[in-house]
């Protein structure tokens, strides 16, 4: 809990650090890189071009000062940022760096507007946030004996498929036979590729599409080609030229982005990209079998779009009390389906004491959510998973 001292001056300077929050961050990451350059190969150098890392931090730092003392809300979202520095291998020692960074840059930037009080509230406000994140990654690495900073796991791809338009699935084993394959459907993992036309090395976080007991892990990938700005680096490199026999650096997995044991329906909720950690989720329903009533939507623009759909046809057919539905922007005349963007009142079963899981772009996640509520689905029932840079964290 932050001191008597400092909580006063938190929130007498919260309005100035949010009205400098991006430049704040911008000033961060400038000097980090400048000091460190080497952590260039840990941050998406893809977010730091658009802006979004920057943005993404300069909420973290006014949304955790301005709840530090409403552990309800700060809890969930640091929880969220936890298993993203686990998938990544963060280490305490990297929590200095920024620190140093970071509350350097606030004094830069501010100016004299920065007393010596100020700057001891926001290093005590710093450290309370720091020192909450490493116990919680060390949890979570002690719970999947992994030692933060090791050696990221030496994979092999063994198979690669396309299976949606602008998608591909890569099938990867480990090189070492001993690695543990353990994961939770719905969980992520994070890739290491060399980018040459950067010079660095690039990471970026997967959603595991398939069944823990497949004995292999199988990473769903979309290409992304925006009509404006830059391509993305690794997922254009996995698409156009990562090749079987390839061998390719993976983290541990990570995410709390998983179905709980109990004997409710289950919703699963997605858009776009957002179906593949949905994937693993029916697989592995499958597989044990599920008597729990199960609804499976999606929206996405055309049928083309969806990556493992004879899969997901196969596997909702299997279940003993399973649906599938399908909004599609532009309809296909073989396939039974709603039009348009995914609207759940047009479901009349649907069931509202469910557990209800959401993945997509944030505005679809936004949307299904606040339908949600508006029917009566108490929020705790409500999981989602975004893909991106952390709304509460900049990674």
């Amino acid at each position: 809990m932050l001191s008597k001292d400092s909580f006063p001056i938190i929130q007498a300077t919260l309005p100035v650090v949010k009205a400098n929050g991006e430049k704040i961050t911008r000033h961060f990451y400038a000097r980090m890189f400048e000091h460190h350059p080497a952590l260039k190969n840990l941050f998406n150098m893809g977010n730091q071009a658009s802006g979004e890392q920057a943005q993404a931090l300069a909420n973290a730092v006014y949304g955790y000062a301005a709840n530090i003392d409403k552990q309800e809300i700060i809890d969930p979202i640091l929880n969220r940022i936890a298993h993203k520095h686990v998938s990544l291998g963060i280490t305490p020692a990297q929590y200095t760096i920024v620190g140093r960074h970071l509350l350097s840059s606030i004094k830069e930037v501010l100016g004299d507007a920065v007393t010596p009080s100020v700057m001891a509230a926001w290093d005590e406000a710093y450290w309370l946030m720091a020192c909450d994140l490493i116990a919680r990654e060390a949890r979570h690495y002690q719970s999947i004996h992994w030692n933060p900073g090791q050696e990221w796991n030496d994979m092999e791809v063994v198979e690669k498929i396309h299976c949606a338009l602008d998608v591909v699935s890569l099938y990867l084993r480990p090189k070492n036979s001993h690695q543990s394959m353990t994961f939770l459907p719905g969980q992520y993992v994070s890739v290491c590729l060399p980018v040459a036309e950067l010079g660095l090395t690039q990471n970026r976080q997967y959603s595991l599409s398939n069944s823990p007991l497949e004995g292999v892990w199988r990473i769903t990938v979309k290409r992304e080609q925006p009509k404006f700005g830059p391509k993305g680096n690794v997922s254009n490199l996995i698409y156009d030229q990562l090749a079987v026999g390839n061998s390719i650096l993976v983290g541990p997995p990570a995410g709390e982005f998983v179905v709980e044991d109990q004997p409710t329906p289950i919703v699963l909720l997605s858009a776009g990209i957002g179906i593949t950690p949905m994937i693993s989720i029916l697989r592995d329903l499958a597989v044990h079998d599920s008597p729990r009533k199960i609804v499976f939507a999606h929206a996405t623009s055309q049928l083309e779009n969806i990556p493992h759909l004879d899969e997901i046809n196969r596997e909702v057919q299997n279940l003993s009390d399973a649906q599938l539905n399908l909004w599609l922007e532009h309809s296909s005349f073989n396939y039974d389906s709603f039009s348009g963007r995914m609207d759940l009142s047009q479901l009349k079963d649907l069931p509202l004491d469910a557990d209800f899981y959401i993945c997509g772009p944030m505005p679809f996640i936004q949307a299904q959510k606040h339908w949600l509520i508006s029917a009566g689905v108490c929020v705790n029932k409500i999981h989602y998973e975004a893909f991106g840079p952390d709304v509460f964290g900049g990674h």
